[in-house]
């Protein structure tokens, strides 16, 4: 069998895998659930241990972008980039630590399944903040995904040799399959098996990046003589400055709070122990798979130092320094990173039109049968959707991905603290934060993408925050009905 061939083979073995996840799931769930379709459909029953925890939340934050785009900047930039992406390490720990247990205990009091849902419930029903969640959650995942299904595309390419669309089409239809039958039981089991791949997968990879290029030593030597700049913390020709560096961590490790895809899992753990077994393990695969991966990008300069696009240096240096066998499993990695961050936010945005706006502003009184279909079409739908964006792809995804990371960022950090924070926060003032959080960061991204040489999510935080502070202290506070039942007090 050709090295295509074999590559292929083991290729569709993974992804005959992740769709059987899926229907296995299917049939389980068709025994009954004391939680009910829709919880456990969208937070897998609240019932996640602490391993899977741990892994669905890794596989949500790391993507296409952690193992394509990142380790292609990398490649492009140094060990500066290195530096850039260990920033992400405690985003596990802020995650969980913050949110993680006043986040879960409210959401099972009020029954919050979504985001949206907590903060309908803590903003006191407010339609224009509830719909203006919603829109924003859809805006900014679909990009997101679309993103990531250029990446998935791009590796099946690499694997097979087929045409980018064809690519694109098999992708979309194993996603499909798994997420539309399986819901987030499946997202979440597979995580753990795509968790695993991406570990053992980079390991693997930079062993034998290790030694194809003569040892650290000598993969050193070579880069410096290439561009001294790719040794130095700041990049080729200071591209990566302090006050970026500093900033971009707001980006990625403490605004993560303001993720709904991340902060929904802080509702889905089983108990306490759950939790802080998932802060060590995350925080460990984290670790690896952020220095791991783009370590490895940095030392490709060194071994493949020709490419071309920058987001296919991983596939073009796995498939040059490893047997086909390891190449496939190296490169399930990504795929894997891709494919999880997709289901997780597939599964999310039906769950914000199902629930969020169907549910509470079109038929109150669906039943459960309904709900069902609506919530299998509607991620059929979203994903017909994507890849109908995907089919002529931007030229990067790490832009793409952080731009979707920041406008949700924008959107929702200040609602979800300040709800779970600040008895004083209201409905009013978090509509002000939400709006002016979006607009000042689509400003700053497009006309001053680095003001005083920071990145535009600091300066976007600041005036909402700010925003919403001056609007809640100048209007009504919310009821007390409201901080009782958050509060008890």
């Amino acid at each position: 069998m050709t090295y295509s061939g074999v590559l292929t083979v083991l290729l569709l073995v993974y992804l005959v895998i992740l769709t059987g996840t899926g229907i296995v799931v299917s049939r389980l769930k068709q025994r009954g659930s004391s939680a009910g379709f829709v919880t456990d459909y969208f937070l897998g029953g609240r019932s996640l241990p602490g391993f899977v925890l741990a892994m669905t939340l890794v596989a949500t934050y790391t993507s296409g972008s952690s193992f394509l785009g990142g380790p292609g900047m990398a490649y492009n930039q140094g060990f500066g980039w290195v530096l850039l992406a260990m920033i992400q390490l405690p985003a596990m720990y802020v995650t969980l630590g913050v949110l993680g247990k006043r986040f879960n205990i409210v959401g099972r009091k009020i029954g919050a399944v979504t985001v949206v849902d907590f903060l309908r419930e803590r903003y006191e029903g407010n339609a224009f903040l509830t719909i203006t969640s919603a829109f924003f959650i859809v805006v900014f995942l679909v990009a997101a995904i679309a993103a990531q299904f250029l990446g998935g595309a791009r590796i099946i390419e690499s694997l097979t040799g087929l045409n980018y669309v064809w690519c694109l089409v098999v992708f979309s239809i194993v996603v499909m399959v798994y997420l539309v039958l399986g819901g987030f039981t499946a997202v979440a089991l597979n995580d753990s098996i795509n968790g695993t791949l991406m570990s053992i997968g980079t390991i693997a990879l930079f062993v034998a990046t290790v030694k194809a290029g003569g040892g650290i030593g000598a993969i050193i030597s070579n880069l410096k003589s290439v561009n001294p700049d790719l040794l130095t913390p700041y990049g080729v020709k200071n591209f990566i400055s302090v006050p970026w560096v500093s900033s971009f961590w707001v980006l990625v490790c403490i605004g993560t709070l303001g993720l709904p895809q991340t902060a929904v899992r802080a509702m889905a753990y089983k108990d306490s122990k759950a939790m802080h077994t998932a802060i060590v393990i995350g925080t460990v695969v984290i670790g690896l798979l952020m220095l791991g991966m783009h370590t490895i990008g940095a030392f490709a300069r060194a071994i493949v130092p020709d490419v071309k696009v920058t987001d296919m240096v991983i596939p073009t240096l796995a498939m040059k320094v490893l047997h086909p066998i390891g190449a496939a499993l190296v490169l399930t990695a990504p795929l894997a990173a891709i494919i999880s961050t997709v289901d997780s936010q597939l599964v999310y945005v039906a769950g914000t039109i199902v629930k969020d706006i169907y549910l509470n502003y079109m038929n109150p009184n669906a039943d459960e049968k309904r709900i069902e279909k609506l919530s299998r079409a509607m991620n059929a739908a979203i994903v017909l959707l994507v890849l109908a964006l995907s089919i002529k792809p931007p030229s990067t995804i790490v832009w793409i991905n952080l731009f979707a990371f920041g406008g949700l960022e924008a959107a929702f950090f200040w609602p979800l603290l300040m709800g779970l924070y600040s008895k004083r926060a209201n409905a009013a003032g978090m509509i002000a934060a939400q709006l002016s959080g979006v607009a000042s960061f689509i400003w700053f991204t497009s006309k001053l993408p680095r003001p005083m040489g920071l990145h535009p999510i600091v300066p976007t935080m600041v005036i909402s925050g700010v925003v919403g502070l001056l609007v809640s202290y100048l209007t009504p506070p919310p009821k007390l009905e409201t901080i009782k039942k958050f509060w008890g007090v």
